[in-house]
């Protein structure tokens, strides 16, 4: 394991990658943007260097030794929410799907342009963590969504969020009367110069749902718009 350390860093980034080179390369354009960039080369590495480290965002590769990334990407979230990057060679939509599924926050497809991701590590860097909105709460029905406090409750159970869901959430909730195409809700969360499958939205929708035990038949919090996409429910 390896480590770069800019004095200016404002940000810790944790590479999880096998191939030396393209770890060396995204290290590099890390550090001269100014990040402290880790790098991990196996999946059991990347985890343990998560835990050391508390990176702010993770660049985790698929296809890891040791560990495959999907299962390095399900462990991670069980005691963090930074953001993770997801990179892989598979282009199939079922693993990208897969990966989505389990708590990444965005995806690129190898080969890649290192300065792209860079630059989707500042975008999802760039996302306002607090006083985003005008409201700071907003309330439908059993559902508390605390956009200052970046907090969701259901009656009195906290409900654990990625940053991507609780992103999500906060447009929606902001903004109740408005239906957002998959577009819109791109351009407001990972930024109007992401380019890739739209359908990414509607993994993390269906995450969120989930976790708010949200039937997407008879929703009462995130409801489908046909042809259009989604928007809060009623309150």
């Amino acid at each position: 394991m390896s480590t770069t350390t800019s004095p200016d860093s404002t940000a810790r980034v944790l590479v999880i990658e096998d191939e030396r080179a393209l770890a060396s390369m995204i290290v590099a354009y890390l550090s001269r943007a100014g990040y402290e960039a880790t790098v991990a080369r196996t999946g059991p590495e990347g985890i343990q260097a998560v835990h050391e480290h508390a990176p702010d965002v993770v660049i985790l590769d698929l296809g890891l030794p040791g560990l495959d990334g999907i299962e390095v990407c399900r462990r991670i979230r069980t005691f963090t929410d930074c953001y993770i990057i997801v990179a892989t060679a598979r282009t199939d939509e079922i693993d990208t799907l897969i990966g989505l599924s389990v708590g990444a926050d965005d995806y690129v497809t190898k080969p890649f342009s290192v300065r792209e991701l860079v630059a989707r590590v500042q975008t999802v860097l760039r996302r306002p963590r607090t006083g985003a909105h005008h409201e700071p709460e907003w309330v439908f029905g059993d559902l508390r969504v605390d956009s200052a406090g970046q907090q969701v409750h259901l009656g009195r159970t906290a409900v654990p969020l990625t940053p991507t869901e609780r992103d999500l959430l906060i447009t929606l909730a902001s903004r109740p009367a408005m239906a957002f195409s998959r577009r819109q809700l791109i351009d407001e969360i990972w930024s109007d110069n992401w380019f890739g499958d739209e359908h990414l939205v509607d993994v993390h929708i269906a995450h969120l749902r989930k976790k708010l035990g949200d039937d997407p038949e008879t929703a009462r919090y995130i409801v489908t718009v046909r042809g259009v996409g989604y928007r809060m429910g009623p309150g």
